[in-house]
C-alpha cells in the first residue's frame, strides 16, 4: 500500500474526519493498487466523509508527508513493513502463538519521540480492535501480548523495557491521569481514540515497572442474540419489563457482565420512554438516548463512588438505575431501597451462581438485620442472571448463563433463609423461564459448541457429566 494512503488515513482518523471502520471499508473495496484518489472518492462515494474541503487539505497534507516515507505506525493491521521483523528473534521454550501484525514497530520504538509514540500506540489498539481481540497488555519484563477468545498471542518476541513500557503506557494520559497514576501507582479509566474507538484502561506499577491492560470496548452494544442468550430473551425481557425491582448480572472477571449489561441498558433505551441513569467505573459502551434518556456517570470522574452516586440518582426523577457493581454494603443498601421505592435498579456482582449471588448479597448486612434484608430482597427481587464464557468449537466464545426467576416458590426460600434449596425449585421452574448452569453448558455440548472435555470440568451434576464420554 503505497505511504500517500497510509499518511491519509491516519491522518484521517486522527482529525475525527472518518472512523477506523471507514477507513479499512474503503480499503476493502478498493483493488491493491488503488490510487490515494481512489480511496478518498470511495469515502466521498459512501458518505462516510461528508466535509470534502477538509478532505481536499488532507490530501496535499497527505502527500507531502508521503515524500520522505510511511508513517512510523499504520492505521490499521498490514502486512510487509508494519509486520514483525521478518526474523525475529528465536522465541522461547514458553512462547505463546504469535498475534497479528502490530501498528507499531517495536523494534524502532525506543528512538520515536512522545508524539511519534503516542501516534503507533493508537494504531497498535486500533489494529489489536480490528483482529478481533479483546485486550492489549503492555508490561515491563513481558512480551506484549493480545487476549483473543481466551488465549495469550504475542505480537512481539523481545520483552519491553522498563522504560520503554513507561513511556508507552503514560503516552495517552492527560496531565491530572499522569499526576494521578503517578502519586498512586494505579489508575483505572476510559479512553477514548477517535468517535468510535473506546477502551477501558488500568494501569499498576509491578516489581518489574509500569503494566497496561487496554480492554477493547464495542463502539456499540451488541444485542442478546449476538451474545449468545438465544431461547432465553422471552424471559430477559420480561424482567426488563417491570418498572421496579431489582435484576443482577453476575458471573467471574471476564466473563462478559459489563457487555451484557450495556446490551439490557440498549434493549431498555429501544423499548421504553424512560429516564436511565447508569453509575460505572469507568464508562464503557456511550449509549446515545433512543427512546429513553440516558445519564451516564463515571466513578472519579462525575462522582465519587458508586454510593455517592446512587443517593444522588434518588433525586433526580430516575426510572431505571444501573450501577457497574455492586461493591459494598452501602451501595447494596441503596441499591434495595430504590428498588423497593419503585426504581428498576439493574446492578453486577462477582458471583458464579444464583445461590452464591444471594447469600453474598444477604451476607453483606450485620446479622441483626437478616430477617429484614431478607423479607426485603424476597419482595425487591426480579431475577439473577449468571454467565459464564467457554472457549468453543470453531475458535470464537460461546455463552453459557443460568437464570433465577423471583416466583413465590424462590420468594419464600428467601424469605425463610433457606437459599440452599434454590436449586432445586430452578429445575422444576423451566416455565418461568429458569435454568441451571450445568443445563445450559450440557446444552452446549450437546449442539457441538464446546469440547466435551470443557463441559465434564465445568458441570457439577454427576447425571449429566456422566452422559458425556
Amino acid at each position: 500500500m503505497s505511504p500517500d494512503i497510509l499518511w491519509f488515513a491516519r491522518l484521517g482518523i486522527a482529525k475525527n474526519l472518518f472512523t477506523l471502520v471507514h477507513a479499512q471499508a474503503a480499503l476493502a473495496a478498493l483493488p491493491p493498487n488503488a490510487s490515494l484518489i481512489d480511496f478518498a472518492q470511495h469515502l466521498i462515494d459512501q458518505h462516510y466523509v461528508t466535509d470534502v474541503t477538509a478532505l481536499e487539505e488532507l490530501l496535499d497534507l497527505a502527500e507531502s508527508k508521503a515524500a520522505s516515507g510511511p508513517p512510523t505506525s499504520a492505521p490499521f493491521p498490514l502486512p510487509g513493513s508494519y509486520s514483525q521483523p521478518t526474523s525475529p528473534p528465536a522465541p522461547s521454550s514458553g512462547s505463546r502463538p504469535s498475534g497479528p501484525p502490530a501498528a507499531l514497530n517495536f523494534d524502532r520504538a525506543e528512538s520515536l519521540n512522545d508524539a511519534e509514540l503516542a501516534d503507533g500506540l493508537r494504531g497498535l489498539l486500533a489494529a489489536a480492535a480490528a483482529s478481533g481481540a479483546s485486550d492489549l497488555h503492555l508490561s515491563a519484563g513481558f512480551r506484549p501480548f493480545i487476549r483473543k477468545n481466551r488465549t495469550f498471542n504475542d505480537i512481539h518476541q523481545t520483552p519491553l523495557t522498563p522504560e520503554l513500557a513507561r513511556r508507552l503506557n503514560l503516552a495517552l494520559l492527560n496531565p491530572a491521569q499522569r499526576a494521578t497514576f503517578l502519586d498512586t501507582k494505579d489508575l483505572d479509566f476510559a479512553l477514548a481514540v477517535g468517535p468510535s474507538q473506546r477502551y477501558r484502561v488500568n494501569l499498576m506499577t509491578h516489581k518489574g515497572g509500569i503494566a497496561g491492560s487496554y480492554r477493547i470496548v464495542p463502539g456499540t452494544a451488541r444485542t442478546l442474540a449476538q451474545l449468545g442468550y438465544g431461547r432465553h430473551i422471552p424471559t430477559i425481557e420480561k424482567l426488563l419489563s417491570y418498572h421496579n425491582g431489582l435484576i443482577l448480572v453476575t458471573g467471574p472477571v471476564g466473563a462478559g457482565k459489563t457487555t451484557t449489561l450495556a446490551s439490557l441498558v440498549a434493549l431498555l433505551n429501544e423499548s421504553r420512554e424512560d429516564h436511565i441513569i447508569t453509575v460505572e467505573d469507568p464508562i464503557e459502551v456511550v449509549q446515545p438516548a433512543a427512546g429513553c434518556n440516558v445519564t451516564q456517570r463515571e466513578v472519579g470522574l462525575h462522582t465519587r463512588s458508586f454510593a455517592t452516586a446512587l443517593k444522588g440518582a434518588l433525586r433526580e426523577d430516575p426510572d431505571i438505575i444501573v450501577i457497574g457493581e455492586l461493591r459494598d454494603l452501602e451501595t447494596v443498601e441503596i441499591a434495595l431501597t430504590a428498588a423497593e421505592t419503585g426504581h428498576l435498579v439493574i446492578g453486577t456482582m462477582h458471583t458464579s451462581d444464583a445461590a452464591t449471588t444471594l447469600n453474598r448479597l444477604l451476607d453483606a448486612f450485620p446479622a441483626a438485620q437478616q430477617p429484614q434484608i431478607r423479607a426485603s430482597v424476597s419482595e425487591s427481587l426480579r431475577g439473577i442472571l449468571c454467565q459464564r464464557l467457554f472457549p468453543a468449537m470453531d475458535g470464537s466464545l460461546a455463552l453459557a448463563c443460568e437464570i433465577l426467576v423471583n416466583n413465590p416458590a424462590v420468594a419464600n426460600l428467601i424469605r425463610e433463609g433457606k437459599v440452599a434449596g434454590l436449586r432445586n425449585t430452578m429445575e422444576t421452574g423451566s416455565r418461568d423461564g429458569m435454568c441451571l448452569m450445568d443445563a445450559s453448558v450440557f446444552a452446549l455440548w450437546e449442539k457441538g459448541s464446546i469440547p466435551a472435555a470443557t463441559a465434564k470440568a465445568s458441570i457439577t451434576n454427576r447425571t449429566l457429566r456422566n452422559q458425556i464420554p
